[in-house]
């Protein structure tokens, strides 16, 4: 998250991208439309600002007028890049969700949805309790955990990083928070032992100056069984490491989730050339807005070009990331284990659809009946 005085700086500098009513003139390198709709979450989000950020670099580039089109729902932001209202979405894990037709997406509206990601920003999630309180993720056990109402994503995340341990939501006792700034307020209340947190929230600070203190539940990269406990359900997190933040430092490091936000996301039939060419000129942009906020450095290339994201790379981006170097057998790996999952799910959700049907079973029945089919097919 970023801070509001830089916030209100930035949605200052930022005018232009989200009018864009007027194009720069700029040395050409990609070849880019003249005109181009974006979208992102609400005016204020990090996610918002940060398209903002690319977009002006892009404006001073290359002339192009780019608008930013806010939503605040996942399902807002889904619906306009289906529709090609936009290009170019900055999602958070609706990308995900989408293409395991999970939450808002498992309705037989939706279904899996087969996007493809340009690139990701990497952010870190973590377990967050007091100093005092439990010191490992199996620790969990029979403690009270913030669950948060209607926020799928942070649950998601939590249920994650429980998987490390072997625990699920049952193995904890969940208690029901309104909101994601509720859940860590009640940390520091001491009302819950533990909850999920982004890094960077403002509240840990507030946990980190009590009496007492801050810590994190450790999620080390070399404990390979946990990661893949963590993976065989979610596979957009990776290892990461927290060195400056609440709780941390460069001397005393913690392991935590790393995820993708936002993640820039369109459709499989985007035109390779398409995306090629804008993944191109968001890179190549880098040096103009890599400074606007301290997130921005995570848009470099090396870190962004790299897998596991919410969904597989579109190959107009993984052949520009493969010309510059970035790409490796690695990322290839992830990609087509990916793809081939997402295929599991497509094959799914129709073997569900077609026994449905065969069966005559009214729409108000299909969550169950997909939640059931989709648990037991994968």
């Amino acid at each position: 998250m970023i801070c509001d005085l830089t916030r209100r700086a930035f949605l200052k500098r930022s005018t232009l991208a989200a009018g864009a009513t007027l194009a720069m003139p700029g040395a050409l390198r990609a070849e880019l439309p003249g005109k181009m709709q974006w979208t992102a979450a609400d005016v204020g989000s990090s996610g918002y600002i940060e398209a903002t950020a690319v977009a002006n670099a892009l404006i001073e580039q290359h002339g192009s007028r780019i608008r930013v089109v806010p939503s605040g729902t996942s399902v807002g932001r889904m619906m306009m890049l289906k529709s090609g209202r936009v290009s170019l979405g900055y999602m958070a894990n609706e990308a995900y969700f989408a293409t395991e037709a999970m939450f808002d997406f498992a309705t037989r509206e939706w279904g899996p949805q087969d996007l493809r990601a340009l690139m990701g920003r990497e952010a870190l999630f973590g377990i967050v309790t007091t100093g005092n309180g439990p010191k490992a993720i199996a620790d969990l056990k029979g403690k009270r955990v913030a669950r948060i109402q209607a926020h799928p994503s942070t649950n998601f995340k939590i249920e994650g990083v429980l998987a490390f341990a072997g625990l699920t939501w049952d193995d904890v006792e969940a208690i029901e928070v309104p909101g994601y700034s509720q859940g860590l307020q009640a940390v520091l209340d001491g009302t819950v032992d533990a909850a999920g947190a982004v890094v960077g929230a403002s509240v840990l600070r507030e946990i980190e100056a009590s009496s007492k203190g801050i810590g994190w539940l450790p999620v080390p990269a070399e404990d390979a069984t946990g990661w893949e406990r963590i993976n065989a359900t979610a596979p957009l997190f990776a290892p990461a490491t927290m060195t400056d933040g609440p709780g941390a430092t460069a001397e005393a490091p913690v392991p935590l989730v790393g995820y993708r936000y936002p993640i820039l996301s369109v459709f499989s039939d985007t035109a390779n050339a398409e995306v090629y060419d804008i993944t191109k000129a968001i890179v190549e942009g880098y040096p103009l807005y890599k400074d606007a906020a301290p997130v921005m450095s995570n848009y470099d290339p090396n870190k962004a070009g790299h897998p596991p994201y919410d969904a597989p790379c579109h190959d107009g981006a993984k052949r520009y990331f493969e010309e510059i170097g970035v790409w490796t057998d690695a990322d290839e790996t992830w990609n087509i284990k990916r793809i081939a999952r997402m295929a599991a799910v497509q094959e799914a959700w129709d073997a569900a659809t077609e026994e449905a049907d065969t069966q005559g079973l009214a729409d108000k029945d299909w969550a169950d009946f997909w939640s059931e089919f989709r648990a037991k097919s994968l």
